[in-house]
């Protein structure tokens, strides 16, 4: 018996499939290959940690440069928190379904550049156009995932490479048409990027969606297909993946005033880095609730103090950095963050026969038995015949019997 395909709720649905010719059935369970409820101690560990980190930069910051923490230099730093938390949110969202979306970055760059050019013709054309194309793009990438059923990785970096092609036909930084700046409007920008990170986080934390949406994960044969659920979890977590990583890269644009043609790796790198960091697996299903606020919050401040230091710091750094910082992190999560093992049950042992010390004079009552056998025949009223006479087929005695016995 085997388990093809997750049932609802959580739980398999056992279906009969036929063995192979020379092989024999195996049972494999694809859904509960660790059954329990996952423990939030490590994330609860590290997020409390990555407190620490986000306090200690505020304040080497502060002693640095007082200025960018308060009036325009704190909006402007509010501004670039919230973009980068964008892109990480997408990337930490896809990495959630297990099939991780690497063409945020150059989705990103040629959304700025559209907005860019389109900024002044309204705010269907600049922001809605360009919002169907990345839903439409997300919904074709996750169907080839699904459907082929590849890696998303592999997927992913091919789609960034058909995006690089149209972000390479500028060959000079773009100036943003229109006059909007999101600066004015910071604190809700903030508030608003920080309501769905926590309560995102706090929906993963829920036992059936944190599995519904880790539903692609593999436990067995990767390349074994998940599932209708899985696909459709997965392909919705690409749309939006995708959405998010439009939404950055107009949110950088229009503050920037100007976006330059770039393949825009650099910033899936930061992402994706961020999002590891931040605590969620690169395996999927698993992920804390505060670790992607308080990641690129500490982020940002670290980029900020570079600044005013006068530190020369690419994205390219500061994503390597957050990525092998970010495995480490997996591995701790997948490590203490897996339901507990169960102990081995002990072996029940029959039990003993026969009276048991201090168990006095008590006996075991003996088990039932059938009816018994019918009565006894009537034995004959005659005297028996003497067993020590002479035999009755014997008519005379032998000779050495002549004499007395």
């Amino acid at each position: 018996m085997a388990y093809d395909e997750p049932g609802r709720g959580g739980q398999s649905e056992p279906t009969l499939a036929a063995p192979a010719v020379g092989a024999e059935p195996v049972t494999e369970d694809l859904q509960n290959a660790e059954p329990g409820r996952d423990r939030f101690g490590v994330h609860v560990l590290w997020e409390t940690l990555l407190l620490f980190g986000f306090g200690a930069l505020v304040y080497l910051l502060w002693r640095e440069d007082p200025a960018t923490l308060r009036g325009s230099g704190l909006r402007v730093l509010i501004v670039a928190v919230v973009a980068l938390g964008l892109l990480a949110l997408a990337a930490g969202l896809s990495l959630r379904t297990a099939a991780v979306n690497l063409a945020i970055g150059p989705v990103a760059v040629a959304a700025g550049l559209h907005f860019a050019e389109q900024s002044d013709r309204g705010l269907l054309v600049a922001v809605g156009t360009p919002a169907a194309v990345a839903a439409i793009g997300g919904l074709l990438l996750g169907l080839v995932v699904v459907l082929l059923h590849v890696p998303g990785w592999a997927a992913s970096l091919g789609a960034a490479a058909g995006v690089i092609v149209y972000i390479e036909q500028r060959a000079a930084p773009v100036l943003v048409q229109g006059d909007y700046n999101p600066r004015g409007i910071a604190g809700q920008l903030f508030v608003g990027f920080a309501a769905i990170a926590v309560i995102g986080g706090l929906f993963g934390a829920i036992g059936p969606i944190r599995r519904l949406v880790g539903r692609f994960r593999p436990v067995a044969d990767p390349a074994r297909r998940r599932g209708v659920a899985a696909a459709a979890v997965t392909t919705g977590g690409y749309v939006c993946s995708t959405v998010l990583a439009m939404l950055a890269g107009m949110l950088v644009a229009s503050a920037d005033g100007s976006v330059a043609p770039a393949t825009g790796l650099d910033w899936t790198l930061l992402a994706v880095g961020a999002a590891l960091l931040a605590g969620t697996s690169a395996f999927g299903l698993r992920g804390g609730v505060f670790g992607t606020l308080l990641t690129v919050g500490a982020i940002g401040l670290f980029l900020t103090y570079a600044q005013a230091r006068g530190w020369t710091v690419s994205r390219w750094t500061v994503g390597g950095v957050a990525l092998a910082g970010g495995l480490v992190v997996t591995r701790l999560v997948e490590r203490y963050g897996r339901p507990a093992a169960e102990p081995p049950a002990r072996p029940v042992s029959p039990p003993p026969v026969g009276p048991q010390p201090g168990a006095g004079w008590a006996m075991p009552q003996p088990a039932p038995v059938g009816d018994w056998p019918p009565v006894l025949p009537t034995q004959p009223t005659g005297s028996p015949a003497d067993p020590w006479g002479p035999r009755r087929w014997e008519t005379n005695a032998p000779v050495w019997q002549a004499d007395d016995r």
